[in-house]
C-alpha cells in the first residue's frame, strides 16, 4: 500500500480528528495524501470513506447525509457507511463496481484513529497509548494545529527539547535543558530520550505550577522523558519536584507531573495535522486551570509552528541539502530510523514490548 516515494507508512493508525469534531456534519480531511470524509451514523458509530464519488469523483463531502447514507451532491448517487452504492438515479440496476473505499476507524482516548493502508493489517492493539487524555486520574485538554511542514520535522522538534532554551525561553525553556546530559534508548519501533536536571531553578511555567499545587518556591529536580512510537506519536513525561526529594528514584509526591501528548498525522508531503494535549495529575478538579494550561501550551506550540514552517521553506529552497547531526540529535535520529524501517518493510509497526538498546549518557558541553 505504500507508494515507493512516500515519506509516511500507510500501514499505521493515524489520528484523524478529535472525537468532538465528528458528528452529523460531513468532515473532510486529507490523511497521507488520501482525501477522506468522516461522519457519525445515527447510532453514533463512525464511518470514514474516500472523499471521491465513484461516478465523477466529486468530493462526497460536498453532498449530504440522509440517515446513515451519504448522497453525492453532483448526480445523487447514494452510498452506505461501508462505501457501497445503494442507489443510482434513473436506473434500477446498480453497477456492481460502484463503491468507494471505506477505512478502518477506531475511537479511543478522545481521538478518532484511521488506518489508510491494508485493512487486513488494521489491529486496534497497535493504536498508540494516549490513555492520560481520558484517564480520570489525570486532567487535560488539547487542540489540533495544521502545520505547513513535513511531519518528520515535528517529530525531530519533539525528540530534541534543547530548543526550549532558545525558542521557549520565556516559559518552559532554561539553559539547563541545553546543557544537561541525557540518555537515548531504542526498541523495535520506539525511541526514548531521558534527561534529568537536578537542583536547578524552575523555568517560569514550572515555577508557577509547583507553587500553585505544592506551595513550594525553591530549587527543583526537573525531568523530561520523551518516548517515540513509530511512525509519529511522541509522549513526554515532564515535571519538577522539590530538589533532593527522591523524584529521580520514583517518588514524585512533592512535585508536579504532566504528560505532553503528541501525534502527528501527515496530510501531504509538506503539511501535517498536529494533535496535542497536556494532561496533569495535580489540581485535577480545577477546570479553569485546565483551560489556562491548554491556552498556554497552545502559545508555546505556536512558537514551534513558526520555526517548523520557516524550516520547511528553507528545505524547499535547498532540496539537496543534507542535515548535520549533533549529540542532541540522537533521539530524532533513532526516530527517523524507525520510520524508515516501517517504510522499508511496508507493514504494521511491531509492538513495543521488545529488547531495548541503550546509548551511554551523553554529556552536553559548552563551546568556549
Amino acid at each position: 500500500m505504500n507508494d515507493a516515494n512516500s515519506s509516511f507508512p500507510q500501514n499505521a493508525w493515524y489520528a484523524a480528528a478529535y472525537d468532538v469534531e465528528i458528528g452529523r456534519t460531513l468532515l473532510a480531511r486529507t490523511i497521507c495524501n488520501v482525501a477522506m470524509v468522516m461522519f457519525r451514523k445515527l447510532d453514533g458509530a463512525l464511518a470514514v470513506l474516500e472523499d471521491a464519488c465513484w461516478h465523477r469523483l466529486l468530493p462526497l463531502s460536498m453532498g449530504r447525509l440522509d440517515g446513515d447514507e451519504l448522497t453525492c451532491g453532483y448526480h445523487g448517487l447514494v452510498y452506505n457507511a461501508s462505501g457501497r452504492c445503494t442507489h443510482m438515479p434513473s436506473q434500477e440496476t446498480l453497477n456492481p463496481s460502484a463503491c468507494v473505499r471505506a477505512f478502518p476507524v477506531v475511537e479511543r482516548h478522545r481521538l478518532v484513529w484511521v488506518w489508510p493502508g491494508d485493512a487486513a493489517l488494521a489491529d486496534p492493539a497497535l493504536i498508540p497509548d494516549w490513555h492520560w487524555n481520558d484517564d480520570p486520574a489525570w486532567a487535560g485538554d488539547g487542540k489540533m494545529i495544521h502545520v505547513k511542514c513535513d511531519y518528520r520535522l515535528v517529530v525531530d522538534n519533539l525528540m530534541d527539547l534543547t530548543h526550549e532554551a532558545f525558542v521557549h525561553g520565556g516559559s518552559i525553556g532554561s539553559r539547563e535543558v541545553a546543557e544537561a546530559p541525557f540518555q537515548a534508548t531504542h526498541g523495535d519501533g520506539t525511541a526514548t530520550v531521558t534527561r534529568w536536571m537536578e537542583n536547578v531553578q524552575a523555568p517560569p511555567f514550572w515555577a508557577g505550577q509547583i507553587k500553585r499545587a505544592r506551595q513550594y518556591d525553591g530549587a527543583v529536580d526537573r525531568w523530561q522523558i520523551i518516548h517515540f512510537e513509530a511512525p509519529c506519536t511522541v509522549t513526554i513525561d515532564v515535571g519538577v519536584a522539590e530538589a533532593g526529594c527522591g523524584a529521580r528514584e520514583g517518588d514524585r509526591s512533592r512535585g508536579v507531573n504532566g504528560y505532553v501528548l503528541n501525534t502527528i498525522t501527515p496530510e501531504t508531503d509538506t503539511t501535517c495535522h498536529y494533535f496535542w494535549a497536556f494532561a496533569r495529575n495535580y489540581c485535577v478538579g480545577e477546570q479553569r486551570l485546565t483551560h489556562e494550561l491548554r491556552e498556554g501550551v497552545a502559545h508555546i506550540f505556536r512558537e514551534d509552528e513558526a520555526v517548523l514552517e520557516a524550516q520547511q521553506l528553507a528545505i524547499d529552497r535547498h532540496p539537496d541539502h543534507r542535515f548535520y547531526n549533533l549529540n542532541i540529535d540522537a533521539g530524532s535520529m533513532w526516530a527517523r530510523r524507525k520510520i524508515d524501517d516501517m517504510l522499508a518493510r511496508k507493514a504494521a509497526p511491531i509492538s513495543a514490548h521488545s529488547t531495548v538498546a541503550t546509548l551511554p549518557m551523553i554529556p552536553i558541553r559548552r563551546v568556549a
